[in-house]
């Protein structure tokens, strides 16, 4: 497998680590018998880092993976790749 690093990896490992703390904080939570709303807000907020680190990685891959996988393109297939770019946000 060849080394697949993008610029944007580095803040990704670092929302992933931040989303990994408050996941150890809901664990002692739970076993601390907090209050389930608590426990819940807390991972809602684990659960929208890990979205948001997937939503930059997946956007970080078609703006620049995709791009290089097809190559030039004329104005009309270029509108193609642009509008599935814009429509795979909505995922």
């Amino acid at each position: 497998m060849t080394d697949h690093r993008h610029v944007s990896h580095p803040e990704i490992v670092k929302r992933l680590k931040r989303a990994e703390g408050h996941l150890r904080g809901v664990i002692a939570m739970i076993e601390g018998g907090r209050p389930c709303l608590d426990v819940a807000q807390q991972l809602q907020a684990v659960e929208k880092a890990v979205a948001s680190a997937k939503r930059t990685l997946i956007e970080d891959h078609l703006d620049h993976c995709l791009d290089s996988a097809v190559g030039s393109l004329g104005r009309e297939e270029r509108q193609t790749i642009a509008d599935f770019k814009a429509i795979a946000r909505y995922l």
